[in-house]
């Protein structure tokens, strides 16, 4: 992942239409697979959300763990519709409310709990806020997020693909990717983590568009 950048400075988050085409270029000149499914695909057409804070990023996040987008939709919105007034409860909001109503949205013991805990850590200041996030590398990022129980390198993950627009951020544990992987080079069976991590090097700094075209792969 990229590392370049200094705490004083915001790290670049290149994912511009000028970056997917160089990415685009890059990944076709790989081999003739890549060249033919991204041919196929067309255009990168990654849409980021850069406006959201990370705590609300991690909560959505969380709250579509293991579950098809309409079953998170119908969740998430029961959430929402316990604070009126407001797009997305801040982390106070959310701790201060009765459990027990949050559970009734359709939230596992654990989920809540792991979303608790996401509005407990951003009061006291181990969540950062959006600016500092776009100050801190991919690595810290990972190490200080990943400290709240419940929260995997997964997830922070898409925070740094879809929340700070990172580059180079290849979710090597995420189904889609190793599958998608597979089925482009017609293997029997997918990669392992271990084994995508090390094929993903050559992919390196465009990663995280190389994610986006393996996320597209057509099922068998």
């Amino acid at each position: 992942m990229i590392l370049s950048g200094i705490h004083a400075k915001t790290i670049a988050a290149d994912l511009s239409p000028l970056a997917y085409r160089r990415a685009v270029k890059f990944l076709s000149e790989l081999d003739e697979d890549w060249a033919l499914h991204i041919a196929a695909i067309g255009p990168c057409r990654h849409e980021a959300k850069p406006a959201r804070e990370p705590y609300e990023a991690l909560v959505r996040a969380i709250a579509y763990q293991q579950l098809h987008a309409r079953a998170g939709d119908a969740i998430l919105g029961r959430l929402l519709a316990l604070y009126p007034g407001v797009s997305f409860p801040a982390p106070e909001q959310l701790l201060a409310s009765d459990p027990e109503l949050q559970r009734a949205c359709g939230f596992s013991a654990e989920k809540l709990a792991t979303i608790r805990r996401i509005a407990q850590a951003t009061v006291e200041g181990l969540v950062p806020n959006l600016e500092e996030a776009r100050r801190l590398p991919d690595t810290a990022l990972i190490e200080r997020l990943t400290s709240l129980r419940g929260v995997g390198l997964w997830t922070v993950e898409m925070f740094l693909i879809y929340s700070l627009e990172r580059s180079d951020v290849l979710p090597v544990d995420d189904f889609g990717v190793r599958e998608g992987y597979g089925r482009l080079k017609s293997l029997e069976r997918a990669p392992t983590p271990r084994q995508m991590r090390e094929i993903g090097e050559a992919w390196s700094p465009f990663r995280t568009v190389a994610a986006w075209y393996l996320w597209r792969l057509p099922s068998r």
